[in-house]
């Protein structure tokens, strides 16, 4: 049996780390992408490179020393990103930028690198970790629900353009996981804030509606790297993924009932911020 190769990119923690790790347990050649190679998790299929998803000549040098090595590509997992939480009107235009370029674009130019050997091969699977966030949202983190939603479409856009070839697009929206990613959301909001913000009252109940909403579910790394092997190896891949019923529930809630779910995140919003 040919050998299976998946290019994984923020790697050298949470979901990515867990992926390398199960997709190489696995006996798949994983070249594992991440800016600190050093924290990626090492073993003899695991080929870590140094990868800014954000820097053109970084994402193509990590290409070219996947495809060096002379194997197919089967899959692409676009797994890098963050939260660059905080009030629209208070996130600079830098801050702006580099979330759209971690979270969509970064995602977008290294699919474009393997698209060429995908469609020579006939066959190929890019998956995107996106998030719930791409349906639901809530107050601070605006353009970090826009990258999501963006990806989200992308990449069904994505799967009309590819399907001719062989090659299918898919997203995975996580919910609440066990990781740093709200303490890192959270600091990046507080950060964000202007000396003497009037969101400030903001940010203190967002926190707390997060906490909430994201111990729905408690899913691990490990779970959801499960999800990511069942998107790379379904013979018919869905077009989107999730861990849980909660996670699926609430992303379908919010697609079809826009207006109540508008209202009633107003309402909590009201209700944290009062009298504060």
């Amino acid at each position: 049996m040919a050998k299976r190769v998946i290019l994984i990119t923020g790697a050298s923690s949470g979901m990515g780390y867990a992926a390398t790790q199960l997709f190489a347990k696995h006996g798949w050649e994983v070249y594992a992408g991440a800016r600190r190679v050093e924290k990626i998790p090492t073993s003899l299929r695991i080929h870590p490179l140094r990868l800014d998803v954000t820097d053109a000549d970084s994402r193509l040098q990590y290409v070219k020393d996947a495809l060096g090595d002379g194997l197919r590509v089967d899959v692409l997992l676009n797994n890098a990103g963050y939260g660059e939480f905080g009030p629209i009107e208070e996130v600079s235009l830098d801050k702006v930028h580099k979330q759209l370029e971690t979270n969509l674009v970064g995602a977008s130019e290294l699919t474009k690198l393997v698209l060429p050997q995908m469609r020579q091969q006939g066959t190929g699977r890019i998956i995107n970790n996106s998030s719930i966030g791409g349906d639901v949202y809530s107050p601070l983190g605006g353009w970090y629900y826009v990258t999501k939603r963006g990806l989200n479409v992308w990449s069904d856009v994505l799967d009309t353009e590819i399907r001719q070839f062989g090659l299918r697009s898919v997203i995975i929206e996580p919910g609440g996981t066990q990781s740093s990613w709200l303490d890192i959301a959270m600091d990046n909001a507080i950060h964000n804030l202007k000396p003497d913000s009037p969101y400030t009252p903001l940010a203190e109940g967002t926190q707390k509606l997060l906490s909430g909403m994201l111990k729905t579910t408690e899913a691990s790394a490990e779970d959801l790297a499960k999800v990511f092997y069942r998107a790379a190896t379904e013979r018919h891949p869905k077009r989107r993924y999730y861990f849980g019923f909660t996670d699926r529930m609430l992303a379908r809630f919010a697609r079809n009932h826009p207006g109540v779910f508008h209202e009633g995140m107003s309402l909590i919003v009201s209700r944290l911020t009062r009298n504060k």
